[in-house]
């Protein structure tokens, strides 16, 4: 199922519609430096380079120019080879600023005023990197406190290509004022203030992230293995299977529809009651369109099924529960609007007024969005009913069925998932230029299921080494490369999880922690439920500053929770050891600690049937111990182990632990 894309983007107002085309149509319009000299887009007025490092300056001369570059009352000279291209290189400046620096080749000159000199971070994944100060909480009073123009952003465009390039498509630096700062990302920026706190150094953000992609398209072609085609053939092989699956489902419905005739103008005409349905198609509810017969297909279902009721009931109201439906809702009974949600897994429980109900013949019309994979209904049986004075009535079943709009061709929400098309646009132009390191805050559109979750942890070692070798051609070493762990989101399990894939994902981002110089924000206590795009990136910059304080500056500082250290099985408990743990365990949630722990159902417990279930929980210092009366010989303890796990167990400082498993099920 892979919906989490389309999720992201659209639920942001980010969804960018690219059509299928070459990347040459993509060309920004040409630098507005002097014709016959030009710098990469990059260099542009308040731009911010890398402190302590030499600082390269590249661009495109006359044949054979002699080009000059002057900065801070030092100069490099170079000549342009054959096609016009040259490359200098400037010695390594303190942090300071501002400066000028001026290129010249002949009569030709370009100046970039207000350079400063500091740290340059990429911060770079989907939304929730992309999501701006301007969405995040308590913008208006972030956005009109923000007075340093010592921290800077450069935003890169959202733009592909099929093969390597050597400029960026667009893009502008910017200073964190009120008047620009609500278009910075929100992780970035309250990371970037925080290190301002203590470092004192300017910062530059170039934000190159896109909301909705997935870890290929950041991954180089050669990375990935993909061939002498590279991404074109991975462009190609997509496209194709889209032409095939329009064909079929052409075939199919007699026609594909590209915009919905059930919601015109704001009106929702097939949630009319009066409406004659008895041409529409059959459907099973609750299960995914693509396991009956429309496999492939993206874009706008419409149900409609009929429930009756007496007088009496009909004057209580009653609770309508469809279950968690992929990607997205609108639902109405008898013409109605009764609720609409947004997010593949989350369940939906919408009260029905009195005045929305008749006696006899009820029309329930529920109308699906669906930008990717799965879509429509898909929770168990018993969890599509509507409940009535205290009743249940079972509603699954056949209901009818038509399909409103099948997305169309090669949007942006389908490219951001092509193999190394966004790194060749976004990343690979910015490869000669010296950073102090990486922010990562991606994984959503990774996690539609186990699989795909599982193969994450090889897929972000991946990314984190090809870009270090990549990088200024390896001189930039193993830089610090810092991420955000997925947060909590999702309905919350009723009982253990089998499968969480969210879990399994934050599970194979830890995984990289093997790799020197890397550290990650845990974030599994400031998620929301029922929103993709938490809106709290204040403690997300934080704790990423906390991180990069002690990675990337050697600050001796507590930027970790209590994290798994060891497990002894003792009887029929588990005593497990926390490191970072020195000040003791604490349990958020009730005043009682081993109450909280308990009420939570964040342990689980196996024996070695691997059967989980909630466990009790004593705290000890930096020790919990963990037992239950169904497991008489346990085996394995699971923490935080789901998709929107309960964050009970913290440090002195207000961290939270990591989520672990002590088994490899």
């Amino acid at each position: 199922m892979l919906r989490i894309g389309r999720l992201c983007a659209v639920s942001l107002g980010l969804w960018v519609a690219l059509p299928s085309m070459p990347a040459s149509a993509q060309e920004a319009p040409a630098h507005p430096a002097t014709a016959a000299l030009r710098l990469p887009r990059l260099f542009q007025d308040g731009m911010v380079v890398q402190r302590g490092a030499a600082i390269p300056v590249w661009g495109w001369a006359p044949p054979r120019a002699e080009v000059v570059a002057r900065f801070g009352g030092r100069s490099a000279r170079a000549i342009a080879d054959s096609s016009g291209r040259f490359r200098l290189t400037l010695p390594a400046a303190s942090a300071g600023g501002p400066f000028m620096l001026s290129v010249t080749a002949g009569r030709a000159r370009v100046d970039v005023r207000d350079v400063l000199v500091g740290d340059v971070w990429v911060a770079s994944g989907q939304s929730n990197m992309e999501m701006t100060v301007a969405a995040s909480a308590n913008a208006r009073a972030e956005i009109a406190a923000a007075r340093d123009s010592m921290i800077r952003q450069f935003k890169v465009p959202v733009s592909w290509s099929e093969h390597p390039e050597q400029d960026l498509a667009g893009g502008s630096w910017a200073p964190a004022d009120p008047k620009h700062v609500g278009e910075f990302s929100a992780v970035a920026y309250y990371f970037a203030r925080d290190v301002r706190k203590a470092q004192r150094v300017p910062l530059g953000i170039i934000n190159s992230s896109w909301g909705g992609s997935a870890i290929e398209t950041w991954l180089s072609a050669e990375t990935q293995a993909l061939g002498a085609g590279g991404a074109a053939d991975a462009l190609a092989r997509m496209r194709a299977g889209l032409d095939s699956t329009r064909r079929a489902l052409a075939t199919k419905l007699g026609g594909v529809p590209e915009r919905d005739p059930g919601l015109v103008d704001g009106r929702a005409r097939w949630a009319d009651p009066a409406l004659d349905d008895a041409s529409w198609r059959t459907i099973k509810v609750p299960a995914l369109w693509e396991t009956q017969g429309y496999a492939g297909m993206d874009g706008v279902v419409w149900y409609r099924t009929s429930f009756t009721l007496d007088a009496s009931d009909a004057a209580r109201g009653a609770t309508l529960a469809l279950g968690p439906i992929d990607d997205d809702d609108v639902t109405w009974v008898n013409g109605v609007e009764v609720g609409r949600t947004r997010g593949y897994n989350v369940e939906r429980r919408y009260a029905v007024p009195a005045s929305a109900l008749r006696a006899g013949a009820n029309v329930l019309a529920v109308r699906v969005s669906d930008g990717g994979g799965g879509g429509g209904p898909y929770a168990p049986t018993d969890s599509v009913y509507l409940l009535v004075n205290g009743a249940r009535r079972a509603l699954a079943g056949q209901w009818r069925f038509r399909v409103g709009e099948v997305a169309a061709g090669m949007d942006g929400q389908r490219l951001n998932k092509v193999p190394a098309i966004t790194y060749n646009r976004m990343v690979h132009p910015l490869l000669p230029v010296p950073i102090k390191g990486v922010l990562w805050y991606q994984g959503e559109s990774n996690a539609n299921d186990v699989e795909q979750a599982r193969a994450y942890r090889a897929q972000f070692r991946q990314l984190v080494t090809s870009w270090r070798r990549a990088w200024t051609g390896g001189r930039s070493g193993d830089f610090p490369f810092l991420w955000v762990q997925l947060p909590n989101f999702g309905a919350a399990d009723p009982a253990p999880a089998e499968r969480p894939a969210w879990a399994v994902h934050r599970e194979s981002m830890t995984g990289a922690l093997a790799l020197p110089h890397t550290g990650q924000a845990i974030a599994i206590d400031v998620g929301e439920a029922e929103d993709i795009h938490p809106k709290n990136k204040q403690e997300v910059g934080r704790r990423l500053a906390l991180v990069a304080r002690r990675v990337a500056y050697g600050e001796r500082v507590d930027d970790a929770g209590p994290t798994y250290r060891s497990h002894e099985v003792k009887g029929d408990s588990i005593i497990v050891r926390f490191a970072h743990a020195e000040e003791g365990l604490v349990a958020r949630g009730s005043a009682d600690a081993r109450d909280a722990a308990n009420a939570a159902g964040a342990f689980t417990i196996a024996g070695a049937d691997r059967r989980f279930v909630r466990a009790n929980v004593r705290i000890e210092r930096d020790r919990v111990i963990v037992w239950s009366g169904q497991v008489r010989r346990p085996a394995a303890v699971r923490y935080a182990w789901a998709n929107n796990p309960f964050a009970v167990l913290f440090d002195a400082h207000g961290l939270p632990a990591a989520p672990f498993r002590t088994d490899a099920w």
